[in-house]
């Protein structure tokens, strides 16, 4: 349900809530799935590599590797929460605005 508002609830720069005219429909869709993608994958990626060089270095495998992964996971966690809640205020005020009118 939450994606029949996304065109709406992506802002121009200069916050404008104008409607976007010459965009593809699906680009505010893609810009949801590319941060909430960056989300998922940067954090654990960079975690499992320092993870691996660490446990070569000290000599601790897998433990720092373990930790680590498990670490990326919470920041990944913690960053998809962020932008989801972002987004369901965004549709929250959008709907009561449209109510008001």
């Amino acid at each position: 349900m939450a994606l029949f508002f996304v065109k709406d609830i992506i802002e121009k720069p200069n916050n404008s809530k104008i409607p976007m005219q010459n965009e593809p429909w699906w680009k505010p869709a893609v810009q949801i799935f590319s941060q909430i993608s960056t989300w998922i994958v940067v954090p654990i990626v960079l975690a499992l590599i320092i993870g691996k060089k660490l446990d070569a270095y000290f000599n601790t495998q897998p433990w720092i590797f373990l930790s680590l992964a498990l670490f990326g996971f919470l920041i990944s966690c913690y960053g998809i929460f962020k932008e989801i809640t972002k987004y369901i205020e965004k549709i929250k005020k959008l709907s009561e605005e449209n109510k008001q009118n």
